[in-house]
């Protein structure tokens, strides 16, 4: 048999590669001449860099940028060798979880490190991005990303405008003159999985302005303030549309990526499943496993697992899910293309102790291989019938 696994990460517990190799250890317990395939799966959230750069041979850059308090912050973007693709994660530079609950403020909090990462990026080669834009603690448009990578961004008077939203009140004109030239070479995908446009009741400071910090009259502010900078960069710039689904993803970072000469906001799982090749490996597989921490109603919400299921079902393969609990609307899945669910804890044990990452690692890779048995003897008693 050939089986192909593609587990999301366990959050907080084990990566994406770390949950296959768990799974495809057991199925070798229970058959080792099966052929196994562990192959990455992220949804272009937490966590893609690792599982990107641990599957695909990559490398992880360790750089210090701008933090969203302007202070200095540690963070590690990818390089995937063999296309020479930067995979970023804009929370490493700018996310909700750099600040403090008592520090969280979008009027100043800035995206300027997201640049930074870019243009080291840029100065290592990489030409072809894939951008991961949740988790963010910022609501500025994206315009300290474009700021570090040389757009003007200027008041009446031609001085730069300062940091975070509130920068944006004064914003008059987007000055192109210093703009890094390489930008003109390289290609952005941009993971979004949210369709917020970028102003408006259903925008981003409306919507999540109040988990950065904001109150109401202040969301209300804000989004004057975007609703203006979307105007005046349309006009300069006609593929930045500010009601664009996903505009309004990470705090208008969305918005800001439309400005930059190529680039696309897709679906996360979509973007993760074309660059990992993972239907080549599905078109001659007798069964795939996949699986997340929790398996949800949300899992049918454009997640990983139901991406790699829908693939699986193009070519008929068996599709079974391993999740480390399975909640009462889990079998939703089943409605779109998981046959299967099945949870890894055996036994009474706490939250903690089953995200232990040996603990989980045992788990999965106990119930992978009783599965593999089930399967391999109904697959017998099929062929003496």
């Amino acid at each position: 048999m050939k089986i192909v696994i593609a587990m999301d990460s366990l959050k907080g517990s084990l990566t994406s590669m770390e949950a296959g190799m768990a799974a495809a250890a057991g199925i070798r317990k229970a058959d080792k001449k099966a052929e196994v395939f562990v192959r990455p799966l992220a949804d272009g959230g937490e966590g893609t860099t690792q599982a990107l750069v641990q599957g695909m041979g990559g490398s992880f850059q360790t750089i210090t940028v701008t933090g969203p308090l302007e202070t200095p912050v540690e963070c590690q973007y990818g390089i995937l060798e063999e296309t020479h693709m930067g995979v970023l994660e804009m929370s490493a530079a700018a996310g909700l979880t750099l600040i403090p609950e008592e520090k969280r403020n979008p009027l100043t909090a800035t995206t300027y490190g997201v640049g930074e990462m870019i243009k080291d990026a840029i100065g290592k080669g990489c030409r072809r991005f894939l951008v991961g834009i949740g988790g963010s603690g910022t609501n500025d448009g994206g315009a300290g990303m474009l700021q570090a990578l040389g757009y003007g961004l200027l008041d009446k008077d031609g001085t730069p405008i300062s940091s975070g939203a509130k920068g944006l009140e004064t914003l008059c004109r987007i000055e192109t003159s210093h703009v890094m030239p390489e930008l003109k070479e390289c290609q952005f995908l941009v993971a979004c999985d949210v369709t917020n446009p970028l102003c408006g009741k259903n925008g981003c400071s409306a919507v999540y302005g109040p988990q950065k910090g904001a109150d109401s009259a202040m969301a209300a502010q804000m989004d004057r303030w975007l609703s203006r900078y979307g105007k005046l960069a349309k006009e300069q710039f006609p593929d930045a549309d500010p009601k664009i689904p996903g505009a309004g993803a990470a705090g208008g970072l969305g918005f800001a990526f439309l400005i930059l000469p190529n680039a696309e906001l897709k679906s996360g799982t979509d973007i993760v499943l074309k660059e990992t090749k993972l239907e080549q490996d599905l078109k001659d597989a007798d069964l795939l496993i996949t699986g997340e921490g929790c398996l949800d109603g949300q899992t049918v919400m454009g997640k990983a697992p139901v991406g790699a299921a829908r693939l699986a079902k193009k070519y008929d393969i068996p599709v079974v899910a391993l999740g480390g609990s399975i909640a009462k609307d889990g079998a939703v899945c089943n409605e779109s293309g998981i046959d299967a669910l099945f949870s890894i804890v055996k036994g009474p044990m706490s939250l903690k102790e089953a995200m232990e990452p040996d603990t989980a690692k045992a788990n999965l890779s106990d119930t992978a291989e009783q599965v593999y048995r089930l399967i391999q003897s109904c697959r017998k008693m099929r062929k003496g019938l």
